[in-house]
């Protein structure tokens, strides 16, 4: 889903979008990866305004600076086959494999579903999910709306203060509310095989009140 008008409506506002990667390089973004020995370079590089990942081995790359209410929109695919991935809310320090955040998933297949890593709280279908530590799976809504393998899809991603939703090739998958994670960088994950991205950005929005 390509948005061709730098100015968009949000609930009757308007708020200009930030394209959050340049299509050129990774400036405002940092690397995390579980071999530290392996440059990030290695592991992520761009062609043709296009993020590539080898999910290999596993991280995440991050933005320099922290959100709470936004929109996100970025596209993936899978060039080979599909592996594993996500899109990563609201980290929390430190950085480590894996962070304490909210996760979009990516996993091929099962796009849409939350997990939720580290300490954390959200509530799905009214019921409540809360860990301390490790992760917890809330699935999506079935079935799903991704593309074929080699085909690129989108991702919408809203947060606004405790309520979170996500949409896959313009299809509401699942939405949670309550979140105990509220503010913190974004990320997209590095986990298994090849994936790319593109057409990253963010519209910052008022929080729900």
């Amino acid at each position: 889903m390509l948005i061709g008008s730098s100015v968009l409506f949000f609930q009757g506002c308007a708020t200009e979008k930030k394209m959050l990667w340049n299509e050129r390089d990774f400036s405002g973004w940092e690397f995390v990866l579980e071999a530290d020995s392996i440059p990030a370079r290695d592991v992520w590089s761009v062609k043709d305004g296009v993020i590539l990942c080898k999910g290999v081995p596993n991280g995440y790359m991050r933005t320099k600076e922290s959100y709470s209410d936004f929109r996100l929109h970025l596209e993936w695919r899978w060039p080979e086959k599909g592996y594993n991935s996500g899109v990563f809310l609201r980290i929390q320090q430190p950085d480590r494999v894996w962070p304490n955040c909210i996760e979009c998933q990516l996993y091929s297949g099962e796009a849409g579903d939350f997990v939720l890593i580290g300490r954390n709280r959200l509530t799905v279908h009214d019921s409540a999910f809360s860990i301390e530590d490790k992760w917890q799976v809330i699935r999506g809504k079935r079935p799903g709306a991704e593309n074929a393998v080699g085909e690129w899809n989108s991702y919408d991603i809203e947060a606004r203060g405790g309520r979170v939703s996500c949409r896959v090739n313009g299809v509401l998958q699942n939405e949670g509310r309550d979140a105990l994670l509220v503010s913190g960088p974004v990320g997209l994950q590095s986990e298994g095989g090849p994936i790319e991205f593109r057409n990253i950005w963010i519209q910052n929005t008022g929080a729900e009140r």
